[in-house]
């Protein structure tokens, strides 16, 4: 976006330790807001991307967790994680059940279950991730934010200038 990644993630570090130690995109929407309008992002894009990112397309939770959930217990169901028929199946469940998760804490527990119930794998085996999963789930809300923000960072940038009545051409632009 232009921005150099020392000063971003200077200007992003205390909403991303907030959304690390309170789990919750969702939570951390306000400091999201505050964060994107510093960077100069207009502030109805800076809304529409956090409040957005709390809920869809959540790297973190709904698309790196159960990917790599499904990828750790498909071996011990006798499936092999890396064949193409199984990625085939696989990678459409994950972006269908990242629709709508929610932005609180343990949400990439749910998409994983989703998933995996799509795929109809034993969710009972989920049951060894729960140890570690509040430590899991910080990195992942981190990651959420990071990306809502980015999002805002970036459309501002695209859209940047523009009015309503150049909008078409904007979109029409290779």
């Amino acid at each position: 976006s232009g921005n150099n990644p020392a000063r971003y993630f200077r200007m992003v570090w205390p909403v991303l330790t907030f959304a690390f130690v309170s789990r919750s995109s969702a939570a951390s929407i306000p400091l999201a807001i505050s964060a994107q309008e510093k960077f100069g992002v207009q502030s109805t894009i800076a809304n529409i991307s956090a409040s957005f990112g709390s809920s869809m397309g959540q790297n973190g939770c709904a698309g790196i967790y159960p990917a790599i959930m499904v990828a750790m217990i498909a071996p011990t169901i006798g499936i092999d994680p890396l064949s193409l028929h199984f990625l085939a199946a696989m990678l459409p469940a994950i972006a269908l059940g990242s629709i709508g998760v929610a932005g609180v804490g343990g949400g990439g527990t749910f998409a994983a279950l989703i998933v995996l119930s799509t795929l109809n794998f034993p969710v009972a085996l989920v049951g060894i991730f729960i140890a570690i999963e509040p430590i899991v789930d910080m990195a992942r809300t981190a990651l959420n934010v990071n990306g809502s923000m980015m999002s805002g960072v970036l459309a501002n940038r695209i859209l940047n200038n523009h009015t309503a009545d150049d909008m078409p051409a904007v979109i029409d632009r290779p």
